[in-house]
């Protein structure tokens, strides 16, 4: 089976939303240190873009999780790959996602990150798919709300494919 990619977001209307979406962050935190926690592997284009464009003083931490695999739907089972490297108790952290879709794998990294004391946590991520969401999940900085679509590009992939695309795109399966 072989795939093509459809443009959903442009490379241009990632870019401008990131600028307006770090804005609104850093106004929230002023005068505060905000520590970014990524998950790994899709969030890592988002973050570094994100904090680019940060104008308070920020700090990074990197966690990775699994529930995909190689299919296009979570499995359900959220798997600890990569614990941190810094303890975030007493931290201002806000936690840097690629998408929020079923939310099983953010309700869950939401708890275990909570119970590690931090002094406030948020979350923020790119795309949510409020749709397919299975478990509540409150996603406090959100730059774009997108169809139940499969999509790749700005770290999300298909089968390892992909996160290298400056867009986001829909993944169509032929």
């Amino acid at each position: 089976m072989s795939e093509t990619i459809r443009v959903l977001l442009s490379e241009e209307e990632v870019d401008a939303k990131i600028n307006e979406i770090a804005k609104i962050i850093s106004e929230d935190y002023n005068g505060k240190q905000v520590h970014l926690l990524c998950v790994l592997k899709g969030g890592v284009f988002f973050t570094c873009e994100l904090a680019k464009r940060l104008t308070i003083p920020v700090s990074m931490d990197f966690l990775s999780v699994s529930s995909y695999g190689s299919d296009t739907k979570s499995s359900g089972v959220v798997k600890i790959v990569k614990d941190l490297d810094q303890a975030i108790d007493g931290k201002d952290v806000l936690l840097v996602e690629d998408i929020v879709d079923s939310g099983r794998t953010l309700s869950y990294l939401l708890e275990y990150l909570g119970n590690k004391n931090p002094r406030s946590l948020k979350l923020c991520t790119l795309l949510d798919k409020p749709e397919r969401r299975v478990v509540n999940v409150n996603v406090d900085y959100t730059c774009f709300c997108i169809p139940d679509d499969f999509v790749v590009g700005y770290g999300l992939d298909y089968a390892q494919k992909y996160r290298n695309l400056p867009y986001i795109g829909v993944v169509e399966l032929d």
